[in-house]
């Protein structure tokens, strides 16, 4: 799925890497704890849905090889979250909806989740 579906599905903004509005992702994967994103294994793109909006995440994305995040209950991405992405080639996503009804929409939509 096209990340410009995706933002116009879930009401969102690209707030890092937005020339890429083309780019695609295979599945997604909703997650507020980072154990649990470093236990996937997958040569899929995938995109991690969360509301834990810090550096952190960046941090565990960029281990993880996962190149497209999503924050979700209106967190508000940072400027040092940003400036990660940036260095990781990362597409940074906000957006109002809750974890819940983004995995939804999405799913009905046709994105399979990682599982």
């Amino acid at each position: 799925m096209k990340i410009e579906e995706i933002t116009s599905l879930i009401s969102g903004a690209v707030v890092e890497g937005s020339d890429t509005p083309q780019m695609e992702v295979d599945c997604a994967f909703a997650s507020d704890l980072m154990s649990d994103v470093l236990t996937l294994r997958t040569d899929k793109n995938v995109m991690l849905i969360t509301g834990l909006c810090n550096t952190q995440t960046i941090r565990t994305c960029e281990m993880s090889d996962i190149k497209v995040i999503m924050f979700a209950r209106g967190k508000k991405v940072t400027e040092e979250m940003k400036e990660l992405a940036e260095d990781d080639e990362m597409l940074l996503i906000e957006t109002p909806l809750s974890l819940y009804k983004v995995a939804g929409i999405l799913y009905g939509a046709g994105l399979p989740g990682v599982y």
